[in-house]
């Protein structure tokens, strides 16, 4: 697929079909958000993968009631391995790399999904510690974005995009 078209084309999609996702689609998904890029290739990603229906159930209570979360037939915790980042970086690995590096991970994530034929959504309203708690996360190992993944019920419309040159901004603001 061509990427211009995953990137115009992937929606934020709250509603899912019970079709399991068959595990080569799943691992070329995971694998997907291995090949980001990282800050000094520190490479913090760790991804949990959960299919279990009460736990599921937990991760969509810790996501402030988002009860979608627990109708995907899979679920995508991205965590930061900070101590991967730290080490190097001090504070900012810590604070500002760690999050950019597996932002980056979630992106290809979904575009990966999408060109696949797969629906994902970008949750970040959630519980850090009840997350963490749910998927018995150790120490530094920090969650940072919870993907529900599965076949799209429906898709949504396409949101409207500030026009490109009023954010667009030359040698300085």
């Amino acid at each position: 697929m061509d990427v211009s078209k995953a990137i115009k084309e992937r929606r934020s999609v709250r509603n899912f079909k019970p079709d399991p996702v068959p595990e080569k689609d799943l691992l070329k998904i995971l694998d997907a958000g291995r090949w980001a890029p990282s800050s000094g290739n520190t490479q913090p990603l760790e991804l949990i993968v959960v299919k279990e229906p009460k736990t599921k159930e937990k991760l969509a209570k810790a996501a402030r009631g988002q009860s979608f979360v627990s109708e995907a037939p899979v679920v995508i915790v991205v965590c930061a391995n900070i101590p991967r980042t730290e080490r190097r970086y001090g504070e900012r690995g810590r604070n500002l790399y760690v999050i950019q590096d597996t932002a980056a991970a979630a992106q290809n994530i979904h575009l990966m999904a999408y060109a696949l034929g797969y629906a994902t959504c970008w949750v970040g309203s959630f519980h850090d510690d009840m997350v963490a708690e749910v998927i018995e996360a150790p120490e530094k190992i920090r969650p940072l974005a919870i993907i529900p993944l599965g076949k799209p019920k429906k898709i949504p419309k396409t949101p409207s995009r500030r026009d490109l040159e009023n954010i667009i901004h030359e040698n300085k603001f």
